[in-house]
């Protein structure tokens, strides 16, 4: 790994010597003296350029084989800086802000970014604030890195030519911090002659850039003390380069000259750039490996897990598991689990902070139940943000129940350790906090459901056709040792829909038009298709009520190849019914999708509408509007559909699709088991979409 170093280190060298020699010489005869000729000043850079890029220039977390060079996988980051503006916001308008975004990773506000080393060169004094794994602390390394490259080449680094050291406030566990002392050992440890003089030069003409990581991981008793003397240090030294950070939730604006900045979620293009940095070795560029790692992470079914990618630590998560199986895992609990223990655990151990104790007993299994009745408990009442008199109350009750903790306990400090410590529950204004995902609040609900098996029994009667628990319910079947319960729960639970004369009859008219059960494409593919028409057909004969389903999504889990040809024959002239309908047909034909039905009547009079579709010079929107109609009852004279079938309610289209919906979550479910029985499955899916119960 050195030798990779080795051209930066060298290239480097000389222009740190030169900086290093005007300050002496600046800093007076004697200190100049005490360097002796320039090729002790040149050793000693040297070694300075080499400790410092091979203590701060690499990255290894997670578990890693081993640790690659910070340049190579550093991807460029955005801060927001009008986050302030939101610190003191309601939890309505949290609530109601989020709930209008598309994503969901709480992002604090939809602000303006700012390139993060445009806003570091240009601000003498910078706090860097972030979610854990949020990449504060890569930020501060590479501004280091940054800084000495800037001694030999303009365009980099910063205004001023500056010599970086870095401290890591989470060594000490003192109030007694001389920060003087400590840089002063940076460069003891370097061979630096007469080091404290040369700090103490240095210093005075405002030549370093001195980066203090990790405020929040200073043991909480020093803490204030500690803000102080960092304070006056900076007052006292006020012309050197300071960038400091802080998780956001331990933070209270402490530091008055300094530019408060919050870490952005990465976008798509970041992600992309870091996926590519991550595999940049030869093989991984020849195989494509970072290509095929980021078009996996665009499908559908991993779209959760490229909303954690969004968060550095995350992705590098991502990457690892990537890397590893070349694939994801099949079952999102699996991925999902990972992150949770990650936050919780190897990445607390790894980064070895200096943690006080929760509370007596308190330990990292109770934790996450204790996180995961708050998530149960928020999910329930349909709230994704909580009041800190809230989250109190809940820790206290938890506290009583399970430790036999005394009801005066002070809950707001178990609370504040758990936002510092670990970073699953964000402080996302004054008094007001989330999970730090929703993805996180979604798996510690599932894992709360799991727990107890009549929670199961109550979320399907309650929750089975919100879409806000869709991702509870994949994760529960994932996370169950045997999901067969849970399925046919959700299977009884959908035929509950089927629930109005009209419905039936629709459902018997599928069964009709289905009955062969030996043909190759599965029946369960053949009913819904069946469906499809039925509903297209409701919907064009209907202008101001539909019926609105994921067909192909659905169709494409029973039969990939099937939903492909169907979407490729539909989104082709889509302004030509008469052609969609006929192209349709054909390919019913071809695979001898339906029972009972003459399609070639069927097309035979979709041909003479064509014609009659050719004759006609106006094609004007009512005109179009006609043929769809025309094309409607030839569709239910040669299908057999009854008009009376295709006439529902309002209630009755809310409950046809609950009742498609239920059946697709259903399906989604079955994939993401860890267990399940064949027979059962069998049993299920031969009465799925069907009026035949066994």
């Amino acid at each position: 790994m050195i030798e990779l170093f080795e051209p930066f280190i060298s290239s480097t060298a000389e222009s740190l010597t030169n900086l290093v020699f005007d300050i002496a010489r600046n800093g007076g005869s004697k200190l100049l003296q005490s360097y002796g000729d320039k090729r002790k000043i040149a050793t000693a850079s040297k070694e300075y350029a080499r400790k410092y890029t091979e203590r701060h220039g690499t990255l290894r977390v997670l578990g890693m084989r081993q640790s690659v060079l910070l340049d190579s996988v550093y991807t460029g980051v955005q801060f927001l800086s009008d986050w302030e503006n939101q610190r003191f916001a309601s939890i309505q308008v949290l609530e109601e802000t989020f709930r209008r975004n598309s994503k969901r990773g709480f992002l604090r506000i939809d602000s303006h970014k700012q390139d993060g080393l445009s806003i570091a060169r240009n601000k003498q004094y910078l706090m860097v604030l972030g979610e854990p794994g949020s990449g504060k602390s890569t930020f501060l390394r590479k501004m280091g890195l940054e800084a000495l490259e800037g001694l030999r080449n303009n365009q980099r680094g910063f205004k001023r030519k500056c010599i970086p050291v870095l401290i890591e406030l989470k060594n000490f566990n003192s109030d007694k911090l001389n920060i003087k002392k400590l840089i002063g050992e940076e460069f003891l440890i370097c061979g630096f002659p007469s080091h404290s003089e040369f700090v103490e030069t240095a210093i005075n003409q405002g030549k370093l850039l001195i980066l203090l990581d990790g405020l929040d991981e200073v043991v909480s008793t020093q803490l204030n003390e500690v803000i102080t003397q960092i304070q006056n240090f900076v007052d006292q030294y006020d012309t050197n380069h300071f960038i400091a950070s802080c998780r956001t939730a331990a933070y209270r604006s402490n530091f008055h000259r300094f530019t408060d900045v919050v870490m952005a979620d990465f976008d798509d293009y970041q992600i992309e750039q870091f996926i590519h940095n991550w595999f940049q070795s030869e093989l991984d560029k020849k195989l494509g490996t970072a290509r095929r790692c980021w078009e996996l992470l665009q499908k559908q079914e991993h779209a959760a897990a490229k909303e954690l990618a969004q968060r550095p630590l995350l992705l590098t998560l991502i990457c690892l598991v990537y890397d590893r199986s070349q694939n994801f895992p099949d079952k999102r609990s699996i991925l999902y689990r990972k992150a949770l223990d990650i936050l919780l655990e190897e990445w607390a151990a790894e980064k070895r902070i200096l943690q006080d104790e929760i509370y007596q007993g308190l330990n990292i299994e109770l934790e996450k139940l204790l996180l995961s009745e708050i998530a149960y408990q928020g999910l329930e009442a349909d709230k994704l943000f909580f009041t800190e008199e809230e989250i109190i109350a809940q820790i206290k009750k938890f506290l009583l129940d399970t430790l036999n903790a005394p009801k005066h306990l002070n809950g707001k400090k178990v609370l504040d350790a758990i936002v510092v410590q670990q970073g699953i529950l964000v402080e996302r204004a004054e008094y007001v906090y989330s999970f730090s995902h929703l993805t996180l609040q979604e798996y510690l609900t599932a894992k709360y459901i799991v727990q107890d098996y009549r929670q199961i029994n109550n979320v399907v009667n309650l929750y089975l056709i919100e879409k806000r628990w869709n991702e509870v319910f994949l994760l529960v079947a994932g996370l169950m040792h045997n999901s067969d319960d849970l399925l046919l729960l959700i299977h009884k639970q959908a035929q509950n829909y089927i629930n109005t004369p009209k419905i039936k009859a629709l459902m018997s008219w599928v069964d009709q038009v289905t009955t062969d059960l030996e043909k190759n494409i599965k029946p369960t593919a053949r009913r819904l298709t069946a469906i499809y028409i039925a509903i297209e057909v409701f919907n064009g004969l209907n202008s101001s009520l539909t019926v609105e389903f994921p067909f192909l999504n659905f169709l494409n889990e029973l039969n990939p190849n099937l939903a492909k040809q169907i979407r490729n024959t539909i989104t082709q002239n889509v302004y030509n019914d008469v052609d969609i309908a006929y192209k349709l047909a054909i390919y019913f034909q071809e695979k001898n999708i339906f029972d009972n039905i003459n399609l070639n009547s069927f097309l035979k009079s979709l041909e003479n509408l064509k014609l009659k579709q050719l004759n006609n010079n106006q094609q004007n929107h009512t005109r179009q509007r006609l043929f769809s109609i025309l094309v409607c009852q030839i569709f239910v004279e040669k299908f057999k559909l009854n008009y009376d079938i295709l006439t529902f309610s309002v209630e009755e289209v809310k409950s046809l699709e609950h009742y498609l919906y239920i059946n697709y979550l259903l399906l989604k479910c079955k994939q993401e088991s860890l267990r399940l029985s064949p027979k059962i499955w069998e049993k299920i899916e031969s009465q799925m979409l069907s009026s035949k119960l066994s």
